[in-house]
């Protein structure tokens, strides 16, 4: 069974780059048919996908913050990136990392198979 662990700082400055990381266990991330996923959820919000990378390292952007973020893996430790640059207070959320065999396109956690627990973060000065 795959477990997905985000980790990460929980405080960051308004104008830093907030840098994420998923670190997966059970399931290798350069397996073809998935996608690994970020999504973030701002408190009394939906669901934002952010963006994610595939088995093949094919890479893709949600369209309202693909100015503003990197993501990328690391094959020898099994864990992918997420980078969020110039962040805001409105950037305040938990972010999560998740598993799809498709891009997602719903909105909601039934796009995923897996998840991590997520991760509070709080953009403040």
């Amino acid at each position: 069974q795959v477990q997905l662990q985000e980790s990460g700082p929980g405080l960051v400055r308004p104008s830093q780059t907030l840098s994420l990381t998923c670190t997966v266990s059970g399931g290798a991330i350069t397996a073809d048919y998935y996608y690994w996923n970020w999504i973030r959820q701002p408190p009394g919000k939906g669901l934002e996908w952010m963006g994610a990378i595939t088995g093949s390292g094919s890479i893709f952007y949600g369209p309202s913050i693909k100015s503003r973020t990197s993501i990328y893996r690391d094959t020898s430790k099994n864990r992918f990136t997420l980078q969020l640059s110039s962040v805001t207070p409105e950037d305040t959320a938990v972010y999560y990392c998740a598993r799809s065999d498709h891009l997602p396109y719903t909105s909601t956690w039934d796009d995923y198979d897996s998840r991590g627990q997520g991760t509070q973060v709080t953009v403040s000065s």
